[in-house]
């Protein structure tokens, strides 16, 4: 009898223990939402892309965690802040969302940052680039994955500084993104002896860069700097190719170029041109691999955002795996402790205040001549390693650090 009892009484508490592991995925379902331009300017740099890639992510995963399904929500933020922190906190009210991934423009992802620090959940941050989402604007609560201003000015400036571009004159689009950009161009000119010798700033988004880039040439710089992204990018250096800035003697440098940028334009425009990039498709054969699937879904190849997306949330799917749990402060920390090692990275941590550093890359765009194809557009000219590309802790201003994987 009391052999019985003893029996009984064990399997109440391994009911109990297995009810309390069931318990810590909520809703019995990992629920992602993904928010993103989809229509506009960044459209092509992450966009349905982008949206693609996380479906891909969830597909590689099975579908599950463990038996517990994965849903997935996506909205269009239209470049909006208003738009993107009101669908999230829409999605963390009424949809129990855990995590939201994809966050592109910069004013929108800090907009909808808060809602998911107050909310108490995790954004992986794959589309942004302002490095003061994890410098003055850190939180526990996100992630920043791909790339972000620091890196791309400290990458493509030096680059070019060394090359003997010393004067610099910057159009900025002006918001958080391209303030951020400014900011860092102009730390990486001057400490390397360089001088910025004007700023120009254009509204977001902008179609006639005509004004702007006759003042740019009428500085009489060595370097044009743009300080935006996407079609703003596209228009840039297509008025200062009709204006004939390269022609002149100025050099451009485009500070955040994708690889759908160069694509859009072609070589005949872009040959030449340096920049940074967090990853590229033709740089070995994982991800030439990745890339080709990638492709047969979508009709081009993947830019570097949209790869982070996909890395972001196999590693973030990793975590609720290996820990049994969508709880954010658990599925963070073992994403922090665990490397990040996959076709997007090698070796990629994340540090407390929410970056995630994995190598960077100097690329130059190929002539036409050089191009074996439709999207065989950079050669690599070095690899940045992660802890000289991205801002060092000891210069951070982040005041919410995460606790240490």
């Amino acid at each position: 009898m009391k052999n019985l009892k003893k029996t009984a009484a064990a399997a109440l508490v391994a009911s109990m223990i297995a009810g309390t592991a069931q318990a810590e995925i909520s809703n019995d379902e990992i629920r992602i939402g993904y928010l993103a331009d989809m229509s506009g300017t960044y459209r092509d740099l992450s966009g349905p892309g982008g949206l693609e890639a996380l479906k891909m992510a969830i597909e590689d995963f099975g579908g599950t965690v463990d038996g517990k399904k994965i849903v997935t929500f996506n909205a269009d933020d239209l470049n909006k802040p208003d738009v993107g922190a009101n669908t999230v906190r829409q999605w963390i009210d009424e949809r129990n969302v855990d995590m939201v991934t994809g966050l592109v423009a910069s004013s929108v992802v800090l907009a909808a940052a808060k809602v998911v620090e107050q909310g108490d959940k995790l954004a992986l941050i794959s589309g942004a680039a302002a490095s003061s989402i994890t410098n003055e604007f850190c939180s526990p609560n996100h992630i920043h994955w791909t790339y972000d201003t620091f890196a791309l000015a400290n990458g493509t400036a030096n680059a070019v500084l060394k090359d003997g571009g010393k004067s610099w004159f910057i159009l900025t689009a002006d918001y958080a993104f391209g303030h951020a950009m400014e900011a860092d161009i102009k730390k990486v000119v001057e400490e390397e002896g360089g001088s910025v010798v004007g700023t120009v700033r254009h509204p977001f988004p902008s179609s006639d860069f005509s004004s702007y880039i006759l003042q740019a040439q009428g500085s009489g710089a060595d370097v044009v700097a743009l300080a935006n992204a996407g079609a703003d990018t596209v228009n840039s250096l297509k008025t200062a190719s009709e204006f004939g800035v390269t022609q002149s003697g100025q050099r451009l440098a485009g500070m955040v170029v994708f690889l759908n940028d160069i694509h859009a334009m072609g070589l005949e425009v872009t040959q030449g041109l340096m920049l940074t990039t967090g990853w590229y498709w033709d740089m070995n054969d994982e991800t030439r691999a990745w890339a080709k699937r990638y492709s047969e879904r979508v009709g081009s190849m993947p830019t570097m955002v949209q790869a982070g997306i996909y890395s972001a949330t196999t590693h973030y799917l990793n975590a609720v795996k290996a820990t049994g749990s969508d709880e954010t402060k658990t599925v963070r920390a073992h994403m922090a402790k665990t490397p990040v090692d996959d076709m997007f990275a090698k070796n990629g941590t994340i540090r407390e205040d929410g970056r995630m550093v994995h190598d960077m890359y100097l690329v130059q765009v190929k002539t036409p001549a050089e191009s074996k194809g439709e999207w065989d557009l950079y050669k690599v000219v070095s690899t940045i390693p992660g802890d000289e590309a991205f801002r060092p802790m000891a210069d951070s201003q982040c005041k919410k650090m995460a606790p240490k994987g």
